[in-house]
């Protein structure tokens, strides 16, 4: 579009805007980001991340360099003060190919997603910039920033230079600004929720070069002791972190006095090994944004949603967030999708969201309990609960995570049946065996567009000419997905088409389709963010395009027929006998 600077500015260069500049980046939106603070922040923050979010950064081409420098596998646990178990979990199965829990060091991963924004000339980085104003109509938005010295990160109040301001105009606007949002704020939108009165020392630690300092606190524990309930979590590269509650009587300066400090961490390590990188009393809130869209601006992450430490999701969260807008913002700047389904950004995210700070509250409740009588009937009861068939793999696999799958009805797709429906669910991602007898992630042979799965057979084979081009003018990948010594055997010159094929060989596709009811030559539409779109049997696949059709408000004059596409490009002559 003509009178435009960008497509995006995203407002905000923490984890949220990091990633969804990354991913705007590699789907080739041209981004602004714009960042008050004139230099990084330096310090830990977030601790945790999962498999779902691994298999993002993956998309973003970056999950392998970030893992690289995370503790993979770690085990959780809830433990007394004398170091007995009351609870783990530990799960090591990947059903989306990554490590389900991950300990990280957020200045390692935030420095690698911001360089890695190096590589996309179509986004545009600028720190101490501040937006002062902005403003929209019904195709664009006008953003208003001019020079910020920044705020410390919250230390003092930010100013501006009017004399510097500038005007961009862009598509959209993303407010990933953190809890205490301008966009939010200039919105008018309010959050809702509980603030909590419990207060907690975190603690930051570095071992000292040549110091093993850590090494006899190998797992992340809740020590879930009345006298003093602390979170001990270890991280990459020799850091570590204590988090302490705070008695009601306890001031907020006594706490981060040195010598308190000092008395508090030497309960597990020696203090003359370790360095003391951050002290700092913190309260939490459990909020969410009452609304995360208006018109053409949107929030995200701690913009829109504000979640209690105990479970490590708040981060996770933000992630996801970048994930649910990227493709869509691209559906609508590159394949004309209507500005209407940014509408289900929200009946998507929100129900997830929200769940992911209702456990962590519940989690927040386990772990403060500061009463004696209290604390040993929640002991009881967890050391019961982890010895009763069922219920200890439960919680030893962390099922009580929500699940990745979105609220019937309020989701961008065809209706989820009531018993083993999958629409509206994340896909599952193993490992596949290519063509050329490699191994590979599933997601890396899809693409970071729609695919469309065929069990057992081309799935172009099911379409018509008129929703083939469809599919083809969103850039679409098509894949059949065979059964483990499935492949087709046949006579010279037959396969060599331009579709990609893969071999399930550890069967967790095939079963997934059979659980799903998907029989051979049967269609699955996967969304660019690997939530299942539909699924459809291979004589009634018109259904099914014809909804994503509807729901992605296509124009008919946006989307190509068949005539007006190259034969290669068609798929005729790819699947003709």
């Amino acid at each position: 579009m003509s009178g435009i600077d960008y497509e995006v500015v995203i407002v905000g260069l923490g984890p949220t805007g990091l990633t969804l500049a990354n991913l705007l980046g590699r789907r080739g939106v041209r981004v602004l980001v714009l960042e008050r603070e004139p230099v990084y922040y330096g310090l830990a923050r977030a601790v945790y991340t999962d498999d779902e979010c691994l298999r993002i950064f993956q998309t973003a081409e970056l999950a392998d360099e970030l893992a690289a420098d995370m503790n993979v596998d770690s085990t959780v646990q809830w433990v007394r003060g004398n170091g007995k178990v009351l609870a783990r979990f530990n799960e090591t199965e990947q059903p989306l190919s990554w490590p389900v829990s991950n300990f990280l060091y957020q200045p390692y991963l935030e420095t690698s997603l911001e360089r890695a924004l190096a590589r996309y000339p179509h986004v545009t980085v600028r720190r101490g910039r501040a937006v002062t104003d902005f403003d929209q109509d019904s195709a664009l938005v006008s953003v208003e920033h001019a020079e910020c010295p920044g705020s410390g990160y919250g230390k003092r109040e930010a100013t501006t230079d009017p004399r510097t301001a500038e005007r961009v105009r862009a598509r959209f606007l993303v407010g990933c600004d953190g809890g205490r949002s301008v966009v939010r704020t200039r919105l008018g939108i309010e959050m809702s929720g509980t603030s909590f009165p419990e207060r907690w020392l975190v603690v930051d630690l570095k071992a000292r070069d040549g110091v093993d300092a850590f090494r006899h606190l190998p797992y992340f524990d809740f020590v879930c002791e009345p006298e003093l309930p602390i979170v001990s979590c270890p991280q990459p590269g020799g850091h570590h972190r204590f988090e302490f509650m705070l008695r009601a009587e306890q001031s907020k300066e006594e706490m981060e006095d040195p010598d308190t400090v000092r008395r508090h961490i030497s309960r597990y390590v020696d203090p003359d090994e370790v360095e003391v990188l951050r002290k700092l009393v913190y309260t939490f809130n459990a909020v969410v944004a009452d609304r995360w869209r208006d018109g053409r601006i949107l929030i995200a992450g701690d913009a829109a949603h504000m979640t209690p430490q105990f479970i490590g999701q708040g981060m996770n969260s933000g992630v996801r967030d970048a994930d649910n807008l990227s493709w869509k913002l691209t559906a609508i700047l590159r394949h004309g999708a209507a500005p209407a389904i940014l509408d289900s950004y929200e009946s998507e995210r929100r129900p997830h969201a929200k769940a992911m700070i209702d456990l962590s509250v519940v989690n927040k409740n386990i772990v403060s309990v500061d009463k004696p009588a209290l604390a040993k009937a929640r002991d009881i009861g967890l050391m019961t609960a982890i010895r009763v068939p069922g219920l200890g793999g439960w919680i030893k696999g962390a099922k009580m995570k929500p699940r990745p799958r979105f609220r019937r009805n309020a989701y961008l797709g065809l209706p989820r049946p009531i018993l083993r429906g999958v629409a509206g669910t994340l896909a599952p991602q193993p490992e596949v065996r290519t063509y050329y007898g490699r191994h590979q992630r599933l997601d890396d042979a899809l693409g970071i567009g729609f695919a469309v799965l065929g069990y057992g057979a081309d799935p172009r084979r099911a379409l018509s000419a008129a929703d083939l081009a469809t599919l083809r003018a969103l850039e679409a990948t098509f894949v059949t997905v065979y059964p483990l010594g499935g492949r087709p055997q046949g006579k010279p010159g037959d396969g060599r088409d331009d579709i990609v094929d893969v071999e399930d060989h550890t069967g967790t596709l095939t079963g997934w389709f059979r659980k799903a009811r998907i029989g051979p030559g049967g269609l699955v539409l996967l969304r660019p963010d690997r939530f299942v779109f539909g699924t459809a049997a291979s004589a009634d696949s018109a259904p099914l395009i014809a909804q994503l059709r509807h729901q992605l408000g296509l124009s008919p004059q946006l989307v190509p027929s068949v005539a007006q596409l190259p034969a290669e490009q068609s798929g005729i002559a790819a699947v003709s006998d």
